[in-house]
């Protein structure tokens, strides 16, 4: 699944510098606005300690994780929805990821502030402003083309489609995000090709310095960051990006001493992949053999056929049933055989629900 999120934030926040984190690459990261014009791309693995295990198990000739793209979008500033500092530009990067990472700047120095002070919940209402405008000039744009075949009730759609798009539009002239309404099943379908920015889940990213990483909870900036995402419903984050940047470089063991002389389980991007992993309701399901071990993305709720069509077309096509077991039952017993033999193996079919850290082998038959 094609998965991506955006790091987004005014010029000069630390999104490159987290970028190369994540990537171990090294984008042009410079100490002025608009360093970054195109958007880099990048794909990393989502590690998980459970694919670890059961290839330790297996010992198989290939191991692939699961993986989510992360695109570094220019830095915006006030007015980008009308265009300043190239902003529709990198607006519509931003439409094309599925969910936002906020990068927002949590600490002092000499990094020339776009704005000439560090206020990070004026930096964060200033992105969140733009993203409202920019959707709004979507809906004003697309009301008058329903509008009349809504107001003379011709067309039940139309009816539909413009009720939903007041409903936003009065909700985006309050202030609110138009994640903040309510709206049904159908009503969500009838917007989905709209990309809203404002519709799409969003991390906030509170960059510190790798001085305050460890007292972070202390940080005045952090407190007020935390509490505007409160008001927003939205989930908050904590790293530095620099310390995250000089990680990247280092050897796996390397790593871990260092996180554990800072008394740190997992890095901050580790954090910052699963959330945003979980952000989007996504689960793990792995198929495991001599020949490769593998962890699949699903949404949460998919049931078998939809999951079989993850790996394949031809599978969900010609879906019969789906062989599975947990994944504690298979580090418990320590193989497909003898999971069968204690009686865990269970055959599923078309409706059932697939559950975080299945294990499966999916049978199937697709006739020419």
């Amino acid at each position: 699944m094609g998965l991506t999120a955006g790091i987004v934030g005014l010029p000069n926040v630390g999104k490159s510098t987290l970028f190369n984190a994540i990537t171990k690459s090294n984008v042009l990261s410079a100490n002025y606005p608009f360093a970054t014009i195109e958007p880099n791309v990048g794909v990393v693995e989502v590690k998980d300690k459970r694919l670890d295990e059961i290839v330790k198990i297996v010992n198989p000739k290939s191991v692939v994780y699961t993986t989510f793209s992360f695109t570094d979008i220019a830095g915006l500033v006030k007015g980008a929805s009308k265009g300043e500092g190239l902003g529709n530009q990198f607006l519509s990067h931003i439409r094309e990821v599925d969910a936002i990472c906020h990068v927002v700047r949590c600490f002092d120095g000499d990094v020339i502030h776009v704005n000439g002070k560090v206020d990070p919940v004026d930096d964060m209402e200033t992105i969140n402003m733009e993203l409202a405008f920019a959707d709004l000039d979507v809906i004003e744009k697309r009301i008058p083309k329903v509008e009349k075949k809504a107001q003379l009730k011709t067309d039940e759609d139309s009816v539909k489609e413009y009720n939903v798009l007041i409903k936003l539009k009065e909700a985006l002239e309050a202030g609110k995000m138009a994640s903040s309404v309510s709206l049904s099943e159908e009503e969500k379908k009838i917007v989905a090709g709209m990309s809203f920015l404002t519709m799409k889940p969003m991390l906030y990213v509170l960059n510190v310095s790798e001085a305050d990483i460890e007292n972070h909870i202390e940080n005045d900036y952090v407190k007020k960051a935390k509490a505007y995402a409160e008001t927003q419903g939205a989930d908050t984050i904590v790293l530095s990006a620099k310390m995250e940047e000089d990680l990247s470089q280092l050897e796996d063991d390397e790593k871990e001493m260092f996180l554990n002389d800072m008394g740190l389980e997992e890095s901050g991007l580790d954090v910052l992949i699963k959330k945003a992993y979980s952000m989007l309701g996504l689960q793990t399901f792995f198929t495991e053999g001599e020949k490769e071990c593998r962890a699949w993305t699903f949404k949460k709720g998919m049931k078998a056929p939809q999951c079989a069509g993850v790996i394949h077309t031809d599978f969900e096509k010609g879906f019969i049933k789906a062989e599975v077991m947990t994944y504690d039952d298979f580090i418990k017993y320590g193989s497909q055989a003898k999971v069968r033999d204690a009686g865990k193996l269970r055959l599923e079919g078309k409706d059932y629900v697939f559950q975080d850290g299945d294990i499966t082998v999916f049978r199937f038959n697709v006739t020419k």
